[in-house]
């Protein structure tokens, strides 16, 4: 009898330390996996949809597929309502495809910044933490009470309202605004 304790005890640490590995957040009614990448998870969230067209239409899936690491700023479908009439099915358009590239890679900083980590960034920074993207222009990010904010390159700043969502090649924070270089 004890025997088959153990062996139950031991299946069950096996299986929780199993889900620990894959531990997942939903985002957008769907599950992201920590074993998958950026775009993968992103592609699966009925919430991020105009991000993933965008990120095709600017020929961007391949990049961020690839091992990274990356931490990206995505702005759900909400945030890209909220820009003026018109201004996404522009930006979709192929001649229009180095400025929503611009845009895009905004949104986009080297590096697996885990939520801890730019806590004590904003905190070495008085306040603040100043992020190159990798479009070239940086971001702030601070703190707002409990919660992290962005704010970009004109002075609007964005509300994470998912923050740490691990990925195999980064990790993603969802924002409820689209950031826009000050240029």
């Amino acid at each position: 009898m004890k025997i088959a304790h153990a062996a139950a005890a031991v299946l069950f640490l096996m299986s929780s330390t199993a889900a620990l590995a894959e531990h997942t957040v939903e985002v957008g009614g769907a599950a992201m996996y920590p074993s998958k990448t950026i775009v993968t998870n992103a592609s699966q969230s009925k919430d991020h949809t105009t991000l993933v067209a965008a990120v095709k239409a600017a020929g961007l899936v391949d990049t961020l597929n690839g091992p990274g690491p990356f931490t990206v700023f995505a702005p759900t479908n909400e945030a890209f309502a909220a820009l003026p009439a018109g201004t996404v099915d522009t930006l979709l358009k192929p001649e229009n495809k180095a400025k929503l590239t611009a845009i895009l890679t905004y949104h986009v900083v080297p590096g697996d910044l885990i939520e801890g980590k730019l806590k004590k960034m904003i905190k070495a920074g008085g306040g603040t933490a100043k992020l190159k993207t990798v479009q070239g222009d940086e971001l702030t990010v601070a703190m707002s009470g409990h919660d992290l904010t962005v704010t970009d390159g004109k002075g609007d700043v964005a509300d994470v309202t998912i923050a740490n969502v691990r990925q195999s090649n980064g990790v993603i924070y969802v924002i409820d605004k689209v950031l826009l270089p000050a240029s």
